[in-house]
Formats: structure tokens, C-alpha cells, sequence
């Protein structure tokens, strides 16, 4: 993968930023991602933002080479704090990460937030607690994907500020758009999912070995909201 080349997984995160957007990637990594959408004349200006060391020069050395430093800021700082106000970033796009872990980005930096952004997010693992966060702060689930890419699930989220919005359990748990389109790789998901848990609570079982009484309880009750989505 390259800026040229993006994997299958950034290039439907791509799909999803708007056009003449002006982007912060965080986590940008190499910063493949906003090289690519400026290079195809996608957006107007981004920032790149990268906490740790290698990855800030990688993104550094991956703007240089394409000549778009004047277009492309790469910025060393810790999640949000990458983002100044005279940036007027219009889309936020954080990909790769837990989904617990891109929800404390997002809560840490809420004073970078105007709530006018468009969030394009694409958690590894733990989307529950994202949209939750995303609920509770009065985000909407505009669009869902899943895709399996090198034996992994992933799911984009694009999310927009509109006011106070609510989904129930299940839908903070698999996805209020997801429910509703049960997609073939959404419904492969968590078929392959099912029998982890069943597997899981079985062995538990066969060995008579007790979980805290909470996590066993969720446990049963994943695999019954999963049994009931299936049939």
C-alpha cells in the first residue's frame, strides 16, 4: 500500500470523505490517505496529525516526496490537539485504532470540535462503546460499512452533529444501518461471531469455571441478540 494504492479498507474509508473537504487524518500513519484524496483533487487542504515519532516523519517524508507540503500540514500532537482553529477542517477521519480508543480521542478533544465536522471512523474492535459516545454527544449514524479484508472484519462510521438522537442496545451493539441493510458480510460477521460465543460459553461449561456473574450475563445475552438477528 501506498499513496498511490491505498488498501481496500482506506479506500472505502476514502469513498466516504466529501468532496472539496478540508481534512484532518488522525493517526494518519504515513499519511497515505490525505496524499491520495489531494492527489485525486478530492479535497481542498488537510492536516495529518500523528502522535509518535516514526510515523510523523513517514507522513513528513510521504508529503514531501508528492511536493504538497503547502497543502498537507503534518503536525506531531496527541489526537485532536493536531487541529487549530485557522485549519477549518470540515471532515475528521480516525482509522485503525480500537474503537474505545478513538472514542477517547474524540471526547479528550472535544474543545477542537465545532460540531460542523463530518467524523469518518473506522474502529479495529470495540464499535459498541464508539457509538455510544457518538449517541451520548448527539452525533447521527449517517452511513455503515463492513468489509473483511486479511481475515478481518472492519467497520466505517460516518457520523454528523444534528441534535439528540437514540438507538437502542442492539443498535449501539451491531449498528442501526447495519440492522436494517443485513448486508452478506454483516450477517457472515456475526454468524462467525455466534460461534465464538456458543464455543466460549460452552468450554466455560465443560469446565465449570465461573465468569464475574456481569460478564457472563452479557455474554448470553450477545449471543441471544445474535441468536434472534440471524433468524
Amino acid at each position: 500500500m501506498n499513496e498511490q494504492t491505498l488498501s481496500m479498507r482506506l479506500e472505502r474509508v476514502a469513498a466516504h470523505i466529501p468532496a472539496g473537504a478540508r481534512l484532518a487524518d488522525i493517526g494518519s500513519d504515513h499519511a497515505y490517505l490525505p496524499v491520495a484524496l489531494m492527489r485525486r483533487g478530492v479535497i481542498e487542504a488537510a492536516v495529518a496529525g500523528e502522535v509518535a515519532l516514526t510515523p510523523f516523519h513517514a507522513a513528513q517524508r510521504t508529503v514531501r516526496e508528492n511536493d504538497l507540503h503547502s497543502r498537507i500540514t503534518v503536525r506531531q500532537a496527541n489526537g485532536l490537539a493536531a487541529i487549530k482553529p485557522a485549519d477549518a477542517i470540515t471532515a475528521i477521519s480516525i482509522c485503525g485504532m480500537g474503537g474505545e480508543t478513538i472514542r477517547d480521542i474524540l471526547d479528550s478533544g472535544k474543545a477542537q470540535l465545532s460540531g460542523r465536522e463530518r467524523l469518518i471512523l473506522q474502529p479495529n474492535g470495540g464499535e459498541q462503546p464508539l457509538r455510544q459516545w457518538l449517541m451520548d454527544n448527539d452525533y447521527c449514524i449517517l452511513s455503515e460499512e463492513l468489509l473483511r479484508e486479511n481475515r478481518f472484519d472492519y467497520e466505517i462510521i460516518v457520523a454528523e452533529r444534528v441534535g439528540p438522537v437514540t438507538y437502542t442496545a442492539q443498535e449501539l451493539y451491531f449498528g442501526p444501518l447495519q440492522m436494517q441493510a443485513r448486508s452478506p458480510a454483516f450477517l457472515r460477521k456475526w454468524q462467525r461471531k455466534l460461534q465464538y460465543k456458543q464455543k466460549t460459553l460452552g468450554q466455560l461449561a465443560q469446565a465449570r469455571q465461573a465468569l464475574p456473574a456481569d460478564k457472563e450475563h452479557d455474554l448470553a445475552r450477545e449471543a441471544q441478540w445474535i441468536t434472534e438477528l440471524l433468524t
